[in-house]
């Protein structure tokens, strides 16, 4: 049934809302409630660990007692390097021409001071002594006839029978012949030194490295650069290692300083040095200096160019203690340091006293006595007595 046009305009006038009135009321989101109550619940969550619920992981390291028989002092840097002979190598040449005759060494032979290296054709030179030597002999009998002749003319002379011409004849022949016999003389030795020189010696304890010619070449003195070498060896009486340090560790390096080196064909033989030498000048190129550590006592097993490994040693402070820390335990301020001791799955503060640097580790003093457990690293927000857990290495 159709309504009329009174009752429609009835319905809408109560459907109107007038000015003035409030409007539907809008609900609020309920998620931020959500978020809040998580977050209570995780805060609730860090106070129940903190106050000794569940063990915050943490890594460790141990605090080392250096032992008493290591009075030369603590590694602070190691680095490979070469065992090399302060002489560098002896080149051994000839100061005579001659004919390689025999080679009384061979390559690796260890050899004293003075011993015979090379023998060289002598037969010229020693024809050349025997030579000089008739020649001496021939001015010494010249020499005295000519003495007599001069002692015979001065009695006539006194007698007035030879006049005062022939006298001083007679004198100058004398002393021609005295002057004859010094050069002789002179020739003679300088003839034995060649046939000496024609026996290649060696001028100090070292090994022999290397045979230069063979036998039966022609050696000759001077010419080219080495061209009358024979023999190289090596000095033995002082040997050094020597090692490039980068520019970053030079301030851990020092003249007169402790070291040790240890040859890598021999690990459990190990060498006391000392710093003996800086070179002047830093390559460019690499960022680093060399540095020469002297070998104290040197012996059979070390060998010329052979790799070893050299560690640099620094004391520790006289009025310290042996305790040693990683660096990466101390924690606080440099005048307050302290670090955080593991015992009985719980962490306690520890106040230090630290001394001497050594690079990863530093010297405690007072604080520790050796073989406590310590915490390394970055860990969480730490308090006294909380309990830890040990984490696993990486």
């Amino acid at each position: 049934m159709a309504e009329s046009a009174e009752e429609v305009r009835s319905r809408l006038a109560a459907l109107r809302l007038e000015r003035g009135e409030p409007g539907p009321v809008r609900r609020r989101p309920r998620w931020p409630l959500a978020l809040g109550v998580l977050a209570l619940l995780a805060l609730g969550l860090a106070v129940m660990r903190l106050l000794g619920g569940r063990p915050t992981p943490v890594e460790v390291a141990q605090a080392t007692v250096v032992e008493p028989a290591t009075d030369e002092g603590v590694p602070v840097l190691t680095g490979a390097g070469y065992v090399v002979s302060a002489d560098r190598y002896i080149a051994i040449g000839v100061r005579v021409a001659g004919r390689i005759e025999r080679y009384m060494v061979e390559e690796g032979d260890r050899v004293q001071a003075g011993e015979a290296l090379v023998q060289l054709d002598a037969r010229d030179y020693e024809a050349t002594v025997r030579h000089a030597e008739a020649n001496l002999r021939q001015a010494r009998a010249t020499a005295a006839l000519k003495a007599k002749q001069l002692a015979r003319a001065r009695a006539l002379g006194r007698e007035g029978v030879i006049s005062r011409d022939d006298l001083d004849l007679r004198a100058a022949e004398a002393e021609s012949a005295a002057a004859a016999v010094g050069q002789a003389d002179a020739d003679l030795a300088q003839a034995r030194v060649a046939l000496e020189y024609t026996t290649l010696r060696a001028p100090r304890r070292g090994v022999i490295l290397a045979k230069l010619k063979e036998v039966g070449e022609i050696a000759v003195p001077g010419g080219f650069a080495g061209s009358g070498d024979l023999i190289r060896m090596a000095n033995l009486d002082d040997l050094r290692g020597q090692v490039d340090v980068t520019e970053s560790e030079l301030g851990k390096v020092h003249l007169g300083q402790r070291a040790e080196a240890v040859p890598d064909a021999y690990p459990d033989r190990r060498y006391r040095a000392r710093v003996v030498k800086l070179y002047p000048q830093v390559d460019r190129q690499k960022g680093t200096l060399r540095v020469e550590v002297q070998i104290e006592v040197p012996d059979d097993f070390l060998w010329p160019d052979m790799s070893a490994r050299i560690t640099f040693l620094e004391p520790l402070a006289p009025s310290g203690g042996r305790v040693l820390l990683p660096r990466a335990a101390v924690r606080g301020e440099p005048a307050a340091p302290f670090a955080w001791t593991v015992t009985d799955g719980r962490i306690h503060r520890t106040p230090l006293t630290l001394g001497k640097d050594f690079g990863d580790r530093l010297q405690v003093t007072v604080g520790l006595s050796g073989g406590e457990t310590v915490v390394v690293g970055d860990p969480p927000p730490l308090r006294e007595g909380q309990p830890v857990t040990i984490a696993p290495h990486p």
